[in-house]
């Protein structure tokens, strides 16, 4: 009878904690049954990013895999709707631009609360703390070629456009914010050529003499490390593009912990850090972004070796 008694009170007790477990693990904001996947874009910056947040979330105890490297804005976005990714890291302006058909802010808060509510409301999807460093896009060019026409401003490289060639990735030359906007804000802009880069063969096409301008990015740590002349944005027409992890709602109920995982990292995210963790990738170091991503994580006590 005593064995009897004492099977049944076994019994009970593993009942009992498998009713608790899934309360347990939304109090400690990690779901052991899950994987939480990580997706990117396609360029260096991306790939960092993508590497911390898993990083952050496997120190955390989570399960994670990495999708990384899904394409431009549009593929990852269906990814994330679509439920074939988690979460992945995102730019405010590029999604209030690009995904929302918005009209173009200047205020970093006030584009931040629109895209988070409008992401919320229409797809289910939310937005994590922003890094304040500011990726926005930029155009520069070789201090021989900025001599050579005398070009400072992008009001400047309008009217010596027909002379050049440009060179940047292929939605640069369809999106908003990207040529088309450029001509309608300053008009001109109608260069000799136009190619086509993979986000990786930009820069070596201008130091080769093969495009006179390329479209840059503010964290790009070729600017520096290439000695570049970036041009100045006279008339502001490029709004400010904060990088925060974009999670699927349903992901972050059942694993409320991600947010307090990743958003750990974004404040130490600045312009300056940014380019530099960009360029041990892209400079001669030649590093991977995973071992830079841990790296960083590491050295700021964000992670355990």
């Amino acid at each position: 009878m005593r064995d009897v008694r004492a099977a049944r009170r076994s019994i009970l007790i593993l009942f009992v904690v498998v009713l608790l477990l899934p309360a347990c693990n939304r109090l400690t904001g990690q779901q052991s049954t899950s994987t939480i996947a990580i997706g990117s874009k396609n360029f260096t910056e991306e790939f960092i990013l993508g590497e911390m947040y898993a990083d952050l979330l496997e120190d955390a105890g989570f399960k994670v895999e990495r999708k990384l490297n899904l394409g431009a804005t549009p593929v990852a976005h269906e990814a994330l709707l679509k439920g074939d990714i988690d979460l992945y890291p995102e730019y405010t302006s590029t999604a209030l631009l690009t995904v929302l058909k918005d009209e173009p802010m200047s205020d970093r808060q006030a584009i931040f609360e629109k895209v988070k509510s409008e992401y919320e409301q229409r797809f289910k999807l939310t937005w994590l703390q922003p890094a304040p460093f500011n990726d926005t896009q930029a155009l520069a060019t070789t201090p021989k070629i900025a001599d050579q026409f005398n070009l400072r401003t992008f009001s400047d490289l309008s009217q010596a456009a027909p002379n050049l060639v440009i060179g940047g990735p292929p939605e640069f030359f369809a999106r908003e914010d990207g040529l088309p906007g450029l001509q309608k804000a300053y008009g001109g802009f109608q260069f000799k050529d136009q190619r086509q880069l993979d986000p990786g063969l930009r820069y070596q096409a201008l130091l080769n003499g093969d495009i006179d301008v390329v479209v840059a990015f503010g964290t790009d740590g070729q600017l520096q490390g290439y000695d570049l002349v970036r041009l100045e944005d006279d008339k502001n027409f490029y709004p400010p593009y904060q990088a925060a992890p974009v999670v699927r709602q349903d992901t972050l109920s059942a694993n409320p912990g991600i947010a307090d995982a990743l958003n750990k990292v974004e404040p130490l995210l600045t312009n300056e850090v940014m380019a530099e963790l960009n360029w041990k990738v892209d400079g001669p170091a030649k590093m991977e972004p995973a071992e830079v991503a841990r790296q960083f994580l590491v050295e700021k006590g964000l992670i355990r070796k």
